[in-house]
């Protein structure tokens, strides 16, 4: 090497020590520190479709996950095009492994407890006791379904009291199917499970709220109300079979429809000042921004549109924004 060669190596590297932005990307790439690019947490479809679009960039990425998936008692998956019937975890085990192969992502098997702002970005700790640093967070961590305390219920989540027709319909189209809820959303879910089964009672689990005129409107299409109070499901290995009320009589049914009340699966977002909407998800723009400069979320936290495919589409866009902001900060 010559004299200028090696001059020429030295003021790189001076400006690089120099240089907030480009300090905290070389020296990362170089000796894997604990500081970061953008942490993801969250590590399911929305996850690792952002760490894609980020490790296909060269960005130093950490994907912190808990390995407990919303969807991990779903037996398929279903309108996701080149996915469609495959197992869930067959989807993200398969997922990983190729986002792995970005040499710049990493995967950590952890829980994120709590995240601070900082001068240059954010800090996350986890609870094995890590702490990091990263300058864009992307928050992937979806939703906490909150199970009624009816027995049987929990058992069934997935298999066969599922949540959407479009990823589950086609399987129990002219069975005889249920929907569990009440009110107005009992009346626009019986109006869109009708379209699958003509076969069809909704179970108001009490008396009913729904509006004379939405209940006229439904026994007209022949879709019965039942307002009997459950006593528990019936089922075998999570295959719902009948629902068995407080009086003793039961309906034999093949699926059940439900909308159970969710909480954020991670409090983070909300303590760093994001804000939510009035259905409790994450408020983002049409880029996956939340309302805090910096920070980005996707997938079942931000929408109610709960699908394999719609999580992808969304972490790809918060994956590719997040690059774009780091790229607008260095020049």
């Amino acid at each position: 090497m010559t004299r200028r060669e090696i001059i020429k190596q030295g003021t790189l590297a001076l400006a690089a020590l120099s240089s907030p932005i480009t300090s905290f990307t070389k020296i990362n790439r170089m000796t894997g520190s604990k500081n970061f690019e953008v942490i993801i947490i969250g590590g399911s479809y929305a996850g690792l479709s952002a760490a894609m679009a980020l490790g296909r960039s060269l960005r130093n990425v950490l994907i912190i996950d808990s390995g407990k998936p919303c969807n991990r008692q779903t037996p398929h998956s279903h309108n996701f095009l080149t996915q469609d019937g495959i197992k869930p975890n067959l989807i993200s085990e398969k997922a990983k492994e190729q986002v792995l192969k970005y040499e710049t992502v990493k995967f950590l098997n952890d829980f994120a407890i709590s995240g601070k702002k900082t001068e240059g970005g954010f800090t996350i700790a986890t609870k094995a006791g890590e702490t990091f640093l990263t300058k864009k967070l992307i928050f992937a961590t979806g939703i906490k379904d909150i199970m009624p305390n009816i027995k049987g219920f929990s058992a069934c989540w997935g298999i066969s009291v599922i949540h959407c027709p479009y990823c589950h319909g086609y399987e129990y189209s002219n069975d005889k199917t249920g929907v569990f809820t009440n009110g107005d959303i009992a009346f626009e879910m019986g109006k869109l499970i009708h379209n699958w089964t003509k076969d069809l009672t909704i179970f108001t689990n009490g008396k009913s709220t729904l509006k004379e005129e939405q209940a006229s409107k439904l026994k007209k299409q022949n879709i019965k109300i039942i307002e009997k109070e459950i006593n528990y499901f019936d089922h075998k290995n999570g295959q719902i079979e009948r629902i068995i009320f407080e009086d003793g009589t039961s309906e034999s049914i093949k699926a059940l429809y439900a909308r159970p009340e969710f909480e954020q699966h991670c409090e983070i977002p909300k303590e760093l000042g994001c804000e939510l909407t009035e259905l409790n998800y994450l408020t983002t723009d049409p880029f996956q921004k939340t309302t805090v400069p910096g920070i980005f979320a996707c997938g079942d936290s931000t929408t109610m549109i709960r699908s394999v495919s719609y999580a992808v589409a969304a972490g790809g866009v918060a994956g590719t924004m997040a690059n774009r902001e780091l790229i607008e900060e260095e020049f």
